[in-house]
C-alpha cells in the first residue's frame, strides 16, 4: 500500500475534521459558499471561480482548493 504525502494526508485530515469528503459536488460548495449552483458554472465557464475536476461525467471540487480560492478572494488592499 501506498504511502501519503504529507500535503495529501493533512488535507483529507482537514476535510474529515470539517466533516465533509475529500470531494465536494457543486450543491455542497454552493450551499458552502452562499451563492446558486449556476453561479458555480458561470465561474467554471469564465475561468474565475474554485478550481474544478471532472470525474467521468460529473464536477468534483477538492475542499482544499475551494477554500484556498476563497482565502485569495478575501486578501485585498483598500485604497487610501
Amino acid at each position: 500500500m501506498p504511502s501519503l504525502s504529507p500535503s495529501r494526508t493533512r488535507a483529507t485530515a482537514t476535510a474529515q475534521v470539517a466533516g465533509r469528503g475529500p470531494l465536494a459536488t457543486p450543491q455542497e460548495v454552493a450551499a458552502y459558499l452562499g451563492v446558486p449552483v449556476k453561479t458555480l458554472y458561470q465561474w467554471k465557464y469564465r475561468g474565475i471561480g474554485p478550481n474544478v475536476h471532472k470525474v467521468g461525467r460529473h464536477l468534483r471540487y477538492r475542499w482544499p482548493e475551494v477554500d484556498a480560492w476563497l482565502t485569495a478572494q478575501a486578501t485585498y488592499e483598500l485604497a487610501v
